[in-house]
């Protein structure tokens, strides 16, 4: 009835009254369920499940962060030993390359020095040798000087001491290009025939120092008289042929001495014109070899200063990441 009758009339509305039922414990009404075993079970069941499922969310948060914890630590474990290992390689690779630097400098100079020692060594041994085929090669030239020295000087004492220009016949020229000055036996003997033909008469041919020969003012026979006297070693009288003999090898000494200073001479002028001609093949020779010495130098002067270059920069890495650590530890210290 009222609201029929109220339809009309918009100051009347209609009120309608909520009924609120709720199963709190403090509420006096509810204490209905305190008792229900249905109800207390469910809610022991409720509450042993939300706290096993509490257990076990914290068991498996604890087991996560213990893994992450665990994974964290290998991984900075990983970060440390590659650390370490990049450091040592980093300064086995400083030392290497500073070491091989040292190592090839002091090689550089070795090549340098024994290099230059080995040359001088080749020349001068190339030159002896240069000079002994000269001096083999001008033996003949050396005893043809020597044997015509000789044979010059033997015929000017010849001359000198037994005042003869000719022997065995022959003219003192043409005899000694047929004899050598060393034959004493041969010039003894053609002495000794000449005198018997010049200077006596006996066939003997014995001469005393009590006698005085006829033929003594011949100028042979009186050298060879007083050459006789000059070597005898008593108031007899001795050989003839002795007494030449003795002069002719005291002729022929001083001749051979000629000789040899003619041979000497003759030898020096082969030296001089060896090392002339050799001179100048073996500096030719001897730069070539100096050319890749040089150029073996450059090489390792070249990879020395390379090798000098990488341990910088490897020095000048190492320090940055050193001082960008220190940056880092500071920072987390802080």
């Amino acid at each position: 009835m009222v609201a029929v009758h109220s339809k009309n009339k918009p100051y009347m509305t209609q009120r309608l009254t909520q009924t609120n039922r709720s199963l709190c414990e403090s509420d006096t009404e509810s204490s209905i369920y305190d008792n229900d075993e249905e109800i207390n079970s469910v809610k022991e069941n409720f509450e042993r499940q939300t706290s096993q499922r509490l257990r076990e969310y914290d068991e498996r948060l604890q087991d996560k962060r213990q893994k992450r914890k665990e994974q964290r630590d290998k991984n900075i474990q990983k970060i440390i030993h590659k650390d370490k290992m990049v450091k040592n390689l980093e300064e086995k690779i400083e030392k290497g390359c500073l070491m091989c630097g040292c190592g090839l400098g002091s090689v550089a100079g070795s090549v340098g020095l024994f290099g230059g020692i080995a040359v001088n060594v080749w020349k001068t041994g190339a030159l002896k040798i240069a000079i002994d085929k000269a001096i083999a090669a001008g033996a003949t030239k050396i005893a043809e000087a020597a044997e015509s020295a000789g044979a010059a000087e033997i015929m000017k004492l010849i001359k000198s001491k037994y005042v003869l220009s000719t022997l065995g016949g022959k003219d003192l020229g043409t005899y000694f290009a047929t004899t050598s000055y060393k034959d004493v036996a041969s010039i003894t003997q053609a002495v000794s025939n000449q005198y018997l033909q010049t200077c006596t008469d006996n066939s003997l041919g014995s001469l005393s120092f009590r006698l005085v020969d006829a033929k003594r003012d011949i100028p042979f026979c009186n050298s060879v008289w007083n050459q006789i006297q000059a070597v005898s070693t008593t108031k007899k009288g001795i050989s003839f042929t002795d007494g030449i003999k003795t002069a002719v090898q005291n002729i022929a000494s001083d001749a051979n001495g000629v000789a040899n200073a003619a041979a000497e001479i003759a030898e020096a002028t082969e030296k001089a014109k060896a090392i002339k001609t050799s001179t100048d093949a073996i500096e030719a020779a001897s730069t070539q070899l100096y050319g890749p010495i040089g150029y073996s130098i450059l090489a390792i002067l070249i990879i020395v200063l390379i090798m000098l270059i990488i341990y910088l920069i490897l020095r000048y890495r190492r320090k940055k990441k050193m001082k960008k650590k220190a940056q880092y530890t500071k920072l987390l210290n802080q």
